[in-house]
Parts: C-alpha cells; sequence; structure tokens
C-alpha cells in the first residue's frame, strides 16, 4: 500500500474552544486599576491645593508655599495617570515637578503666584469640558 492510498489524517491536536464574546478584554476599553487610582488621587490633591490657592485670593489671607506643593505634586500624580502621549506626560510632570522645586526654593508665595495657578487651573478645566474626546472607529 503506498502513502497516497492512505485515507487522510485529522491534525491529533485538541482544538481549544473560543473564548465567551465578553471575557476578552481589548487594550483600547479597558483601565489599569493604577490608572484610575492615579487619577483619583491626583484629581483629590489638585483640588485640595486648588482650593487653599482660592480661598486665599478670595479672602485676603497669605498662605505659604504647601498649597502649591499639594497641587503640582496632585498635578504630577494626574498627569502620569491621564496623559497617554509620552513626551506631553513627561513634559507635564517636568514643569510641575520644577514649578514646586522652584516656589519651595523661593520660600513665599506672591499674589501673582496665586493668581497664574487660579486662571492656568481654570483654562484647563474648561479645555476638558469643552473638548469632546474623538470617538474610536471600528
Amino acid at each position: 500500500m503506498a502513502p497516497s492510498d492512505l485515507p487522510p489524517t485529522q491534525d491529533q491536536t485538541p482544538k481549544l474552544p473560543d473564548p465567551p464574546a465578553g471575557s476578552a478584554r481589548e487594550e483600547n476599553d479597558s483601565e489599569h486599576p493604577t490608572q484610575v487610582i492615579g487619577l483619583m488621587v491626583g484629581t483629590a490633591l489638585m483640588f485640595i491645593g486648588f482650593l487653599n490657592v482660592f480661598l486665599s485670593i478670595s479672602g485676603g489671607f497669605e498662605i505659604n508655599v504647601v498649597p502649591f506643593l499639594i497641587y503640582f505634586g496632585g498635578l504630577t500624580v494626574w498627569a502620569n495617570a491621564a496623559v497617554e502621549t509620552p513626551a506631553i506626560r513627561y513634559g507635564v510632570m517636568t514643569v510641575a515637578i520644577s514649578l514646586a522645586l522652584a516656589l519651595f526654593q523661593y520660600g513665599e508665595v506672591l499674589f501673582w503666584h496665586k493668581q497664574v495657578v487660579f486662571w492656568a487651573t481654570i483654562i484647563v478645566v474648561m479645555y476638558f469640558m469643552f473638548n469632546e474626546p474623538k470617538k474610536p472607529t471600528a
């Protein structure tokens, strides 16, 4: 009997069943728990620092550099979790840390420092309020 006369054989490896449709997570849709925690902690720190700056502007009293350190620390944590482009992410983190260290070295907060942080925060919040995220093409 020649080898060509034998009946065709099937592959002997067992076929694995397909996973259920809902169990496979796509990378684009999933967020890692550390990103969610980073967003929450960063936003909370920025809010606490901004609230102190805002109340000192409206109340007319002086503050030290600690609210600014909290604010810029929160900005760093938030940028690490929220910004996807590495160049922008690390740029924002570098600027935030540099400004915090500069204010810490300077040692006092002037009125214009508070005004810059206040209006920059207002502009950034308005940008995110009115900017619609791009919808992924399917």
